[in-house]
């Protein structure tokens, strides 16, 4: 069932708010996180000609041939390079996304302890700029990330810094999405089936083209519809674990364009934070009520990764 009204509830806040007015920052953010998953934000500090940049190469690339493209296509999980059309299968789903995507993982230098389970890049030689621009990208989306972390410790009681080492070299990937045109009937396929995102935070941009829904507590699918420029922030299912469920990795989809909008392709950049490899998942102090058993056991963030992969047929 979908409801029709706006998602005026979702918090819709300014990251200037935080350097006014800390606390009621982190108060209706993590509000807004615990009731429905998400949350918006402007004024991020993400340069609009960074934003710009990143749209044109990523267009640049997916106009590729697709034996180009698949040049690039490397298996690893996906970590990396190119996924070809047709490939990703949301959790429980037997019908494949339609979408095409590119992962830009984080650089690490020779002899890091965690290269043996984060794999290099790899960059299309066909897109001038593109390594360039992605990287400046990357390391702006990990320092936006850390703020809205820093917020969140907050709003849960913990120290403001707590998250800082938990990501620091964390295995975080940045997506870029190409959902093509719809020309003819898609069955029961959709544009991304209903999942939970795996990480600790998604930051996503270029969202304003309609087909983002998420799933309310009491099963309505809600349009969420930022404006140009802005970031959908919402909690995955390593922060979920982590906070014992009191925040929320919410269910959520893209679902197909209206026929008005068919002939028009969807692009979008999310930015999946993740902890450190080794960072071991565990319910926070407090998140557990006394007399209760956490949740769910402890899991190395690697661990469940992997995991999580298998199921979405991406390893």
């Amino acid at each position: 069932m979908i409801d029709t009204l706006a998602a005026d509830n979702i918090a819709s806040v300014s990251l200037t708010e935080a350097d006014r007015a800390l606390q009621a920052f982190s108060d209706k953010l993590g509000r807004s996180f615990e009731k429905y998953g998400f949350a918006v934000i402007a004024d991020h500090g993400i340069p609009p000609e960074l934003i710009a940049r990143a749209e044109e190469k990523a267009k640049a690339f997916f106009a590729l041939p697709e034996v180009v493209k698949r040049k690039y296509a490397l298996g690893q999980g996906g970590a990396r390079g190119y996924t070809p059309f047709g490939i990703e299968t949301a959790k429980g789903h037997k019908a494949h996304d339609l979408k095409e995507f590119w992962h830009v993982g984080r650089e690490l230098p020779e002899g890091h302890r965690f290269r043996e389970v984060m794999a290099d890049n790899v960059w299309p030689e066909e897109v001038p700029g593109f390594r360039e621009t992605f990287l400046e990208l990357y390391d702006t989306f990990d320092r936006t990330g850390l703020k809205i972390l820093a917020a969140t410790a907050r709003y849960l009681g913990v120290d403001a810094n707590y998250f800082a080492d938990t990501v620091r070299d964390g295995n975080s990937v940045m997506r870029l999405l190409h959902y093509p045109p719809q020309q003819e009937p898609t069955g029961e396929h959709i544009r991304a089936g209903a999942h939970e995102d795996i990480n600790t935070i998604t930051l996503l941009l270029g969202a304003e083209e309609a087909g983002l829904e998420l799933l309310t507590r009491d099963g309505r699918w809600r349009p969420v519809s930022p404006r140009a420029g802005e970031l959908v922030i919402n909690i995955g299912d390593m922060l979920q674990r982590l906070t014992n469920g009191k925040l929320r990795s919410t269910s959520h989809r893209v679902v197909n364009p209206a026929p008005d909008r068919a002939s028009h392709a969807r692009y979008s950049m999310p930015f999946f934070l993740h902890f450190r490899p080794d960072f071991i998942i565990e319910a926070l102090p407090g998140t557990v009520p006394q007399g209760e058993q956490p949740k769910w056991p402890p899991i190395s963030s690697h661990d469940y990764l992997a995991e999580r992969l298998r199921e979405i047929k991406l390893a």
